[in-house]
């Protein structure tokens, strides 16, 4: 019986040490807002720097040097990621996780684009980024990890299982968006190719304005998951 306590005790004790990790910091409760514009403000950066491309050029010479449009908003794209970092560090204290892995990525995906003036690398990012989370998302969990209590923390506090169930149907999900960005990107190109810039404007709005409402509507999905698994976060101490 005594054994028995004692592992009790310190199956309570590692639980206990698993929701402290997960806890989310003062900065991440106290800023959302601000959150949200550091990762979708480099996006809209790209969208409309590829839009407005040809415009940039004329206004900025110095921008031609990067090649066309979509290299133009690749390089812009690379500033704003870096910037939003740097702000994240500042005002957050710390550099959010999946933020941090997609800039870097971006930036070394970026710069070889840029500097080889091939798409493939700039339209591969996405798939490379969401297959990247896919992977260790599902490979943590396979190790006993619900990763994904770690960036969403701020947002939700759930109990093991409902972490678990999360980070199984996300891990799945950023699969799914790297194979559609493969057959969107490889599709407009046989679509429209040797049209260069409708095919890269085509890749451009499903980026943008078909990714984004994909992942909205998703996360709206497993509301009734997180309602059913969410747990009363522990009362602050003076």
């Amino acid at each position: 019986m005594n054994d028995k306590t004692k592992l009790d005790d310190s199956e309570s004790a590692a639980m206990t040490t698993s929701d402290r990790d997960l806890a989310p910091s003062a900065a991440d409760k106290h800023h959302p807002l601000l959150k949200l514009v550091l990762e979708l403000g480099p996006l809209l950066v790209f969208f409309f720097a590829n839009l407005r491309g040809e415009w940039l050029v004329q206004q900025f010479p110095a921008l031609s040097a990067l090649g066309g449009p979509l290299f133009v908003a690749t390089g812009l794209f690379m500033v704003a990621t870096a910037l939003s970092l740097i702000v994240s560090k500042i005002m957050l204290g710390h550099l959010p996780l999946m933020p941090f892995v997609s800039g870097i990525v971006v930036l070394i995906f970026g710069a070889l684009g840029i500097y080889l003036q091939s798409e493939i690398f700039i339209k591969m990012k996405p798939t490379i980024v969401n297959a990247l989370f896919g992977v260790v998302l599902l490979g943590g969990l396979a190790f006993g990890k619900s990763l994904l209590g770690y960036v969403f923390n701020a947002a939700f506090q759930l109990d093991s299982e409902g972490w678990h169930k999360l980070t199984f149907r996300w891990g799945i999900f950023f699969l799914v968006l790297a194979v559609l960005n493969e057959v969107v990107w490889r599709g407009s190109n046989w679509l429209y190719l040797p049209d260069v810039k409708a095919a890269d404007n085509l890749w451009v709005n499903f980026k943008v304005w078909g990714t984004m409402p994909i992942t909205i509507l998703f996360t709206l999905s497993q509301m009734p998951l997180i309602m059913k698994h969410t747990i009363e976060p522990p009362a602050d101490t003076e």
